[in-house]
């Protein structure tokens, strides 16, 4: 990928100069947050892994693996596959931080995508 980077942080933390465009990759609308604090350039939930992946995942990291495989095949379905052509485009040459509310940014699905937009 020229010129742009990708990397993951939580929704939670305060925003950083160095984030550039800032997107939310959650379907669901992070608890006790609001708009104005989230500091949002985008909300890609369109993006996001089926509500069945993602409950059968449930964040185990012994999962994270096979979650990551069949996230992949997801990205695979037409308005998936549009957002993720989307976000290749916001990350083509600046700076794309993926947000998310997990707890553990590093096993979640924008730890997967991240994955994918920098292939």
């Amino acid at each position: 990928m020229a010129g742009g980077k990708v990397r993951v942080r939580r929704v939670y933390e305060e925003p950083e100069p160095g984030d550039g465009t800032r997107v939310l990759v959650d379907r669901i609308w992070p608890r006790g947050l609001t708009k104005a604090k989230a500091a949002l350039d985008e909300w890609c939930k369109n993006v996001a892994p089926s509500d069945e992946l993602r409950k059968w995942y449930s964040h185990d990291p012994d999962r994270f693996e096979e979650f990551g495989r069949r996230y992949q095949l997801e990205l695979q379905d037409p308005q998936r596959a549009d957002a993720l052509v989307h976000l290749r485009g916001l990350a083509r040459d600046r700076q794309l931080t993926l947000l998310t509310a997990t707890r553990q940014p590093e096993i979640s699905e924008a730890a997967v995508l991240a994955g994918v937009l920098r292939t």
